[in-house]
């Protein structure tokens, strides 16, 4: 239990404990008297925060999936312009090599 509130200060940052209401969905569990209530009081809350906490981890997983797809895209298009640009180049002229000859040798 403590390890739970633990993550919620993790997760929260320091300072924001006391300003728990401050945050749509949380409830300020401090008020309550008897201890079974504000157990679940706590409860309640930690599972209200692995809920954002997957539903916002599977919006970056998603964000990070089009993220890649698009790079893969980028690459592809840059590879079919740096193809293109190099059918487009002339070709390098090669340096004039001296003839073989027998004769060039003297």
């Amino acid at each position: 239990m403590i390890a739970r509130i633990g993550l919620i200060v993790l997760l929260l940052g320091p300072g924001t404990i006391a300003q728990a209401q401050d945050i749509v969905g949380i409830e300020l569990c401090t008020r309550e008297s008897n201890m079974e209530r504000r157990t679940g009081c706590l409860q309640s809350n930690i599972e209200y925060l692995q809920r954002i906490i997957a539903k916002n981890a599977a919006a970056a997983q998603q964000k990070q999936a089009a993220s890649d797809a698009e790079i893969a895209a980028l690459k592809a298009a840059i590879a079919n312009l740096q193809a293109t640009i190099a059918k487009l180049q002339p070709p390098a002229n090669k340096p004039d090599t001296p003839a073989s000859s027998p004769d060039a040798k003297k």
